[in-house]
């Protein structure tokens, strides 16, 4: 293992590839000057090296490691065992397992790629189920959202493992804040929610009494993004509506200004009067700068990227994984594992 943060990389993986993830790595080298950081490339070795030489990127930061099978979009989870070893995705996140790399990140099939991840790095033992996590734009920063779609059924063992693993992505990339955590929920009121919810409410603020993380209650879907939350919690059937739903509602908002300020003259003169707000706003909802979901409870940490994403995009997945390595996530998930074991055991 090199002294410095290695990240693997399917470099091909995901739509536009490797072109945008070569792109992508480039906008972080001009971001990033400490250089305490390295980089290994699994795919086919002369188109990678093509575009390391078209983006002028040095030899000094990366190694290629040549693969000419690739996973495919059509590619099931069901089919994933038998024909995806060997694969650009399957060796970037093997190379975990031999300390060859801190993380893993790919942009490609998504119900692949958890499959594969979870046969080869394994689920940790202090672990019920992994879960899937997200950043979500929030009033004051940035909320960790989980579980995404990886577990539709889900108890109140495996919330409160979502709860700490949540709890820990967040102090791991936000360092000098306090992770608030709150568990998705119909309404506020103690009462309100099934069982399972309560049942969690219940051990939850217990296990965060007396420890470095707030337990806010339940959250309801209209306050997601009011900040005063910054770990939600849920299943991952009710986690995945939410995240299709944001982001339908971040489209439906854009795709509509964009036709009002062009149904008239007017409107596209109220539009150039508004370009430097308008501009702050579409900022805030660009998907790209979110990019990178977080496969937590595995024995290494695994990043996924839209498929779909640009080079932009791909850039925010990669500082992502550095983040995560920089804030010593499984570290972090582990302490919080064994403060909860050792709650339930008093």
């Amino acid at each position: 293992m090199h002294d410095k943060i290695v990240i693997a990389i399917d470099a091909m993986g995901g739509e536009n590839s490797p072109d945008k993830t070569i792109q992508g790595l480039k906008f972080f080298l001009l971001k990033n000057k400490k250089k305490d950081y390295h980089f290994h490339l699994y795919g086919k070795k002369d188109l990678i090296t093509k575009k390391l030489k078209d983006y002028n990127i040095s030899s000094d930061v990366v190694d290629i490691f040549h693969t000419d099978e690739i996973v495919s979009d059509n590619e099931t989870p069901l089919t994933a065992i038998k024909n995806s070893k060997n694969t650009s995705m399957w060796n970037c996140i093997n190379s975990q397992i031999n300390n060859e790399a801190n993380i893993s990140l790919s942009a490609g099939n998504t119900g692949v790629m958890l499959v594969i991840s979870r046969m080869i790095l394994k689920t940790m033992p202090e672990v019920s189920k992994p879960a899937l996590a997200g950043l979500w734009p929030n009033n004051t920063g940035f909320s960790v959202v989980l579980d995404l779609g990886a577990n539709i059924d889900c108890d109140s063992s495996n919330l409160l493992d979502f709860s700490e693993m949540g709890a820990a992505l967040y102090k791991s990339l936000f360092p000098n804040e306090t992770p608030k955590i709150a568990l998705l929920n119909i309404g506020s009121e103690e009462v309100k929610g099934t069982e399972v919810l309560k049942k969690t409410y219940t051990k939850l603020k217990d296990v965060c009494n007396n420890s470095d993380i707030i337990f806010n209650g339940y959250i309801e879907g209209n306050k997601l993004m009011d900040g005063e939350t910054n770990v939600v919690v849920t299943d991952g059937f009710t986690g995945n509506i939410a995240l299709k739903t944001a982001e339908g509602t971040a489209k439906f908002i854009t795709n509509n200004l964009k036709k009002t300020f062009n149904q008239n003259i007017l409107n596209k003169l109220s539009f150039l009067l508004s370009y430097l707000p308008l501009s702050q706003f579409k900022k805030k909802l660009d998907p790209r700068k979110y990019n990178g979901a977080i496969f937590l409870g595995l024995q290494g940490p695994v990043v996924k990227s839209h498929g779909s994403t640009d080079a932009f995009g791909f850039f925010n997945s990669i500082e992502l994984c550095y983040k995560i390595v920089k804030g010593d996530l499984m570290k972090k998930i582990k302490d919080n594992l064994n403060h909860l074991k050792n709650k339930d055991a008093n």
